[in-house]
């Protein structure tokens, strides 16, 4: 590449005017406005870096003299693709930064990269190897010249390269349909590339936009935005610009979207959603369990670990359920645990707290805790409750106190016809882990043992159903986008009709800002994909509950959500496990192999049973 000759000026009104500019515009804006435009100033820095022919090492160089700061986290960069072939989608708020910005940090993961820009991008030397140049403004002719640097990005792609993309092709503005400022209608071009490479796709989202006068001027004539994007440049001189990376989008499942204009919707769905906005914390807690709810009540003082102690060592041996070192699984009635108990109500109340929930009470007991089984982890070396699970034996609890004596009542209307379908059955709730225990996935498991073990032993509970939440510190967004998911996707439509929610969760598509309102409601089949858009929308990336996913991986179907207005508006799903249904090598991660066939033969005929005892000795 060689260098432009000294006379021939980069920044210009002239340079700016696109094949289909009016003349007259050149004319009226003659010379003396360039230095008001910025096109000067432009020109002043591109003489001070021209020299610098490496593209990389050129893009540093705009950054520094303009005193810009791009802002974004080590583990959005991790999510780019060190390799294959990939498809970087992003919104166009500036028209010109945003592009350096993001190729700089992309040849910073891989080399292979590509930029698909408008060909004012293009006149930059230095750039001129990274960039395919394409004509957005759809005038005449614009197609026929698109077609080639359109094959040129489909093999780049198809080779197993990188190509950043900006879709819109011109920069954001305020669009009158939705009165707001975001990007005009995203480019095909980008659908087919995708299709024909096989790509996954990563969206990056920026946060902010071009100015007042910048938004005036587009309205006034489309142009004019053009001749401004060298003042809306060096206005963002000494800022810092933020900007979010969303996770690869894999083909498997863009794949499904066949006709351009759905996947290009999908895909501005996904960018523009990383923006979206969520109430303050404050307007959002809206109960006292909240943890920064005014009538919360301090927590009770803990228990004395020499009392929790001595109540469980009287406890019968065959209430062990599980020992593992110093750690031991028991189960027991509140009765048999009377201080034990108490500690077990304060840990789950510190415990829902800290996932901004609760009771807002200093124990979180209630009537449900004296007749219900409680299966606890005891730390025998620091004498400390390490988490727990509630169960409740349907069979006894509905002969003896009917509907009313399960806590799933005060959450949902469950029909008779409900637990007769399910036979004998255990309510599951009321689980947490000791909050210094919850960075390691080990003690979860741990309960998991003891209640595979409990059942092993009481094999006629196949059937397992509860309330699963969902806490208010997930947005209304991801609420929703898991719920709607996990109701379409369930295959026990005919449990699902004989419940009902007490207060409905309020499943109304969101809307979202910089998206048409008619793409706001996506199918998705795949959960996997689901964990993938809530990570994109939370605050750190935080991921689907963990309880959640662990009835999932059990088979776990969803019938009905619920808001608890008495628990910090969590929002309670009710889920129902067929254990039978369940993985084999799943069930005997938490039973054992003796467990699974003990629970197996119970409910198979002779000949099943025989095949059964065969295949455990044959194991």
């Amino acid at each position: 590449m060689t260098p432009m000759s000294p006379t021939h000026r980069i920044f210009s009104i002239n340079a700016s005017r696109t094949p289909n500019s009016p003349r007259h515009w050149a004319s009226l804006l003659s010379t003396p406005f360039e230095s008001m435009l910025g096109f000067r100033r432009c020109d002043q820095i591109y003489k001070q870096i021209g020299h610098e022919r490496d593209s990389q090492a050129f893009m540093r160089q705009i950054l520094k003299h303009l005193s810009i700061t791009s802002v974004v986290t080590s583990q959005d960069k991790e999510k780019i693709p060190s390799k294959g072939p990939c498809i970087v989608v992003a919104n166009h708020p500036f028209g010109a930064i945003e592009g350096i910005i993001l190729a700089e940090m992309l040849l910073s993961i891989r080399p292979d990269v590509k930029i698909m820009a408008n060909y004012l991008l293009n006149r930059l030397p230095q750039l001129q190897s990274l960039t395919i140049a394409v004509d957005p403004f759809e005038g005449n002719g614009a197609a026929q010249a698109n077609l080639g640097p359109l094959r040129k990005a489909m093999r780049w792609v198809k080779e197993g390269s990188l190509l950043l993309v900006f879709p819109a092709g011109e920069v954001s503005h305020f669009q009158y349909l939705h009165r707001e400022v975001s990007d005009p209608p995203w480019s095909h071009i980008v659908a087919r590339v995708v299709h024909h490479a096989h790509a996954s796709v990563v969206p990056i989202y920026f946060k902010s936009r071009n100015g007042n006068l910048f938004q005036a001027a587009g309205m006034l004539h489309p142009r004019l935005r053009t001749i401004l994007l060298a003042r809306e440049l060096l206005r963002q001189r000494g800022k810092s610009i933020h900007y979010k990376i969303g996770n690869p989008i894999s083909y498997r499942w863009l794949q499904k979207y066949t006709e351009d204009d759905c996947l290009m919707a999908y895909l501005r769905w996904r960018t523009y959603i990383m923006g979206h906005r969520r109430p303050p914390l404050l307007k959002r807690s809206g109960g006292p369990g909240f943890s920064l709810g005014p009538n919360q009540q301090p927590l009770a003082l803990p228990q004395a670990p020499k009392i929790c102690r001595k109540e469980i060592e009287c406890l019968p041996e065959d209430q062990l359920l599980v020992q593992s070192g110093s750690f031991s699984v028991w189960v027991a009635q509140a009765p048999q645990i009377p201080h034990t108990m108490l500690e077990i109500g304060r840990l789950r109340e510190l415990s829902f707290r800290l996932a901004k929930e609760g009771t807002g009470r200093p124990l979180d007991i209630d009537r449900f805790d004296q007749y219900y089984l409680h299966l606890f982890i005891w730390n025998e070396e620091s004498e400390e409750i390490v988490g727990a699970y509630r169960l409740g034996r349907t069979d006894q609890i509905l002969a003896e106190f009917g509907r009313k004596g399960l806590y799933t009542q005060t959450l949902f209307h469950s029909r008779i016809d409900f637990f007769q379908k399910l036979g004998p059955a255990l309510e599951m709730g009321r689980s947490f882990i000791r909050p210094e225990y919850q960075k390691s996935y080990s003690s979860l498991l741990l309960l998991w043992r003891g209640i595979g073990t409990y059942i092993s032993k009481n094999p006629q509970y196949r059937m397992l159903f509860g309330p699963v939440s969902i806490s208010s510190d997930y947005s209304d967004l991801s609420r929703q986008l898991l719920a709607t998911t996990l109701l379409r996707n369930s295959q026990a439509k005919d449990l699902a009709l004989l419940v009902q929610p007490r207060k409905p969760a309020p499943l109304r598509p969101v809307r979202i800002k910089g998206c048409d309102r008619t793409t706001h409601d996506f199918h998705f089949q795949d959960f996997k994909e689901v964990c993938s858009v809530v990570s994109d929308i939370e605050f750190e990336q935080k991921d689907v509950p963990v309880l959640l996913r662990q009835y999932l991986n059990l088979g776990g179907q969803l019938l009905s959500f619920n808001i608890d207005k008495l628990f910090s508006r969590v929002m309670d799903g009710l889920i129902v496990v067929d254990l039978l249904q369940t993985d084999h090598k799943t069930l005997e991660r938490y039973m054992g192999l003796d467990g699974v066939n003990t629970f197996l033969c119970h409910h198979c005929d002779t000949n099943e049973k025989e095949s059964i005892v065969a295949l455990g000795k044959a194991g």
